[in-house]
């Protein structure tokens, strides 16, 4: 026998050798991420508490949407794929660290700073005899008229609870009017009131004072029970799973559908319970009970249980110096203001950098087309755009001045279903063409047609997005706007909603990928090509940047062509699944995620094949949900000048960054990135500010 036949066989790695990392759990660690922000001293206090109330805004949207299946696991030991009791287990220890881990910084830290800082939330054992009495004015003039106590007995089951809303259990001693022992009582809190009340100079000096809403209530609770005795008690919140359910099959009308639907959302399955840290054992398990959760659902918090509200906080506080300095967008460095947006995009395209570039640019196109009598017609889709819109004014004024007006209302935008339904009946009501798009897809493209008769030819104008038609995020979100007169890319923007419109087939597209359609195999198609480039020794090289990965068969492809040989850097915000730096198996690839002043939402995709380089722009992120069910764009940048514009201001200044950059470790954790040497640390978002900042000086504007 030969010696060599002794020797192990040695097998090259595969994709399949690769464990991918757990969404949820890449969810939970972005939060830590962002956590961060609130914990670093070089970040006004303000903010820091501002990024402290993010995180729990963002867990909130968590529990609603990504609990509940591993607590029907954990309840019903309902066992299936990723979820299981111990899938439940290990996730509620996560979230639990998290939350004691903000609470840890609010009572140790900011709060004892905001407090240095002449900012107190003084407590109803702190006041003094006259702010005592100007909360009892204050509770007995705004807050007790709007409190109907509930004691529970046989005809008095336990209330409906609403999602989030603040609530107060109450166990009393003594008898009832009626002579009965029931011990139980709830207190719900109406909406209405304000969380953070600011008290008046003359009871609070030269501090700003403040008085939750919930101490508020708690210092007055005995005199909401008259000849009872006022026991235990804590307040309480409840996190309902809340994704909207809609068999699109199986109705007649979405529209009317969804609304009805709204109004159940409050009131969906339990999936956390909080209760303040003192709560007893007796109260908690009652309340467990009501809710039918485990123990695991139960968060105790050594404060309020609600810190999103804190927000109203620096809402009253004027001090300029514990906030970020102002930032103002300058006009979109490519336009001219008061000039013509159809002549200058005769001469080339245009390409806005949000929101370091103002979205000003995308309104005045539009205002422009609304106000221009020799525009036809203006189709637009809308997925967020905000309750109070200028955009939506100027559609509704298009309208007005008699121009054929095309919208493609998303009413599944999670969260923004009510304002979406409701700018869908305002338009509807006045004559504009209203669509839904496809049924069972989200239509998540941003994009927006303009046609316009210039002598005897009619001309399409565009523009194309990776944000959101929301003025007020479009300062807080990076994202490209995209303006063009290319006939073929504004040709296949008008194919695309035709299509959306008519369900008809879809013609061949020249320029753009669409989802569900080609976008998912085109891009699975230029990564193996870089595979294959890098496997023939060939230079391969491939940048992406979104807000999450979570897309197995993208995965898998950028994995098999790491190991070919292809370097893979993937700027990813969120959720991440794919392990990179693995030894033999992920070398090539290396994650990095920012989190900045501004959120990070631009998506862009760029693959080098030898001398050949394509850039994308993209609505869509590398989700299964994006490519599979979502009607979503991808389109390449063609000006060379601008493709190199882009790749150096939002791939290679992140790639660069070492102030709000973390690289993804081999063992799902993730570090901050830290400068090398001696070199000033560099951070992407704020050399873009400063890049950006002194344009209009120059321009005179």
């Amino acid at each position: 026998m030969s010696p060599s036949l002794h020797q192990p066989k040695l097998t090259q790695p595969t994709a399949a050798s690769v464990t991918l990392l757990d969404r949820d759990h890449s969810i939970l660690a972005f939060n830590e991420r962002v956590l961060n922000w609130a914990y670093r001293k070089d970040v006004p206090l303000l903010e820091r508490l501002r990024y402290l109330c993010i995180v729990s805004s963002n867990l909130d949207e968590f529990f609603e949407v990504r609990a509940e299946p591993h607590l029907a696991a954990k309840q019903r030991k309902d066992e299936r794929g990723a979820f299981s009791v111990e899938s439940f287990e290990k996730l509620a220890e996560a979230a639990h660290t998290l939350v004691a881990r903000q609470y840890a910084l609010y009572n140790d830290d900011l709060m004892p700073t905001l407090e240095a800082q002449g900012i107190k939330i003084i407590s109803h054992g702190d006041r003094n005899p006259a702010q005592r009495r100007w909360v009892k004015q204050y509770f007995e003039r705004e807050v007790r008229p709007l409190l109907l106590p509930v004691g529970l007995d046989p005809s008095h089951p336990f209330p409906q609870v609403a999602n989030k809303s603040l609530n107060f259990i109450v166990r009393l001693g003594g008898r009832d009017a009626f002579g009965r022992e029931n011990e139980i009582a709830i207190v719900k809190v109406p909406r209405v009131l304000p969380r953070m009340i600011r008290m008046p100079d003359k009871v609070s000096g030269d501090s700003a004072l403040f008085v939750s809403l919930s101490s508020v209530i708690r210092g007055h609770l005995a005199e909401l029970f008259p000849g009872r005795d006022v026991g235990q008690f804590s307040q309480f919140r409840v996190t309902r799973h809340s994704d909207l359910a809609v068999d699109e099959e199986d109705v007649k009308n979405l529209r009317t559908a969804l609304r009805q639907g709204l109004q159940h959302r409050n009131f969906g399955e339990a999936v956390r319970l909080e209760v303040s840290a003192g709560c007893s054992t007796h109260l908690s398990d009652f309340l467990l009970r009501q809710f039918d959760l485990p123990e695991g659902a139960l968060y105790r918090v050594p404060g309020p249980v609600n810190l999103v509200r804190l927000t109203q906080l620096i809402d009253l506080v004027h001090a300029p110096k514990l906030c970020f300095p102002t930032y103002r967008a300058c006009y979109p460095t490519q336009l001219t203001p008061g000039a013509s947006f159809f002549e200058r995009l005769k001469l080339g395209d245009v390409f806005i950098h949000q929101p370091f570039e103002s979205f000003d640019g995308v309104l005045a196109f539009l205002r422009e087309a609304v106000n221009d009598p020799q525009v036809l017609a203006i189709k637009q889709t809308i997925y967020r755009t905000g309750t109070d819109s200028e955009l939506m004014d100027l559609l509704r004024e298009a309208v007005r001045r008699g121009k054929e007006v095309t919208v493609v209302v998303e009413l599944k935008a999670r969260f923004d279903e009510e304002a979406n339904i409701n700018w869908a009946e305002m338009l509807d009501s006045i004559g504009a063409q209203v669509l839904y798009g496809v049924v069972g897809l989200k239509t998540h493209a941003k994009m927006m047609l303009v046609t316009r008769r210039e002598g005897k030819q009619l001309k399409r104008y565009a523009h194309l997005s990776t944000g959101n038609y929301n003025p007020r995020t479009a300062r807080l979100y990076t994202d490209w706007s995209h303006l063009t007169a290319d006939p073929a890319l504004t040709t296949d923007v008008e194919n695309v909603f035709v299509h959306l419109a008519s369900h008809s087939r879809l013609p061949q597209l020249n320029q753009v990928l669409l989802a569900p359609f080609y976008l998912h195999l085109e891009l699975i198609g230029k990564i193996n090509e870089a595979a294959q480039v890098a496997a023939a020794g060939g230079v391969a090289r491939i940048v992406a940047k979104m807000n999450a990965l979570t897309d197995e068969a993208l995965i898998q492809a950028l994995i098999e062509a790491g190991q070919k040989g292809v370097k893979i850097d993937l700027i990813v915000r969120g959720a991440c699944m794919l392990p990179a730096q693995l030894p033999g198996l992920t070398d090539n690839i290396r994650v990095r995620s920012v989190i900045g002043r501004f959120l990070e939402h631009s998506r862009v995709f760029y693959f080098r094949r030898d001398a050949l380089e394509e850039l994308y722009l993209s609505s869509a992120d590398w989700m299964n949900r994006n490519m599979m069910r979502r009607v979503e764009l991808a389109w390449p940048v063609t000006d060379p000048v601008q493709r190199q514009r882009i790749v150096e201001e939002d791939l290679i200044a992140y790639l660069h960054d070492g102030v709000d950059a973390w690289d993804l470790l081999p063992d799902g954790s993730y570090a901050r990135v830290t400068a090398e040497g001696r070199r000033p640390a560099h951070g992407a978002q704020a050399a873009l500010m400063a890049r950006y900042a002194g344009h209009d000086d120059a321009r005179g504007d």
